[in-house]
């Protein structure tokens, strides 16, 4: 019964259609979470490389060794795939076709970059942390000329 006379209301006062051109509202868009997981791939990816195995046979700094190893791992590649998850939100929800005139290599700057924070995951690679660091920098700035403004990029890189 109930759902009948829903179901009337419903055809009598039809809702109106809703158009929405992203999957949030305006303004929630900002490359500065992929920015900051950049930093952190970095800065494991240095962890990493400057971790010292223990010298001795001490089972516990052996223990304390691959624990803290395993963790600068996860963390890394944790913050490699979220760089990756909020650059690939930013490239498919944020950027439209009109933003291609101005940046006609967009699209490949993109894939360049989210390619490189597998690359993060998957490896212990200075150089491509750097990279990545530097790719989301750059599309750091295009985001915000988009926007009309220059924002200088943030000291801890």
């Amino acid at each position: 019964m109930w759902i009948k006379l829903i179901a009337f209301f419903c055809r009598l006062i039809p809702a109106q259609v809703a158009h929405a051109h992203c999957d949030g509202p305006c303004g929630v868009y900002d490359p500065a979470s992929s920015r900051i997981a950049g930093e952190a791939v970095l800065s494991m990816t240095k962890k990493i490389i400057a971790l010292e195995q223990p010298k001795n046979h001490d089972q516990d700094a052996w223990k304390n060794f691959h624990n803290t190893l395993a963790r600068y791992i996860a963390i890394k590649e944790e913050q490699a795939e979220l760089a990756k998850r909020e650059l690939l939100i930013l490239w498919t929800d944020y950027f439209k076709p009109a933003h291609l005139k101005d940046f006609p290599d967009l699209h490949t700057k993109f894939w360049e970059t989210a390619k490189l924070a597998s690359a993060c995951k998957q490896e212990v690679s200075l150089e491509h942390a750097q990279e990545l660091l530097e790719k989301i920098k750059e599309i750091h700035g295009i985001f915000w000329k988009t926007k009309g403004k220059e924002v200088a990029w943030y000291a801890g890189s």
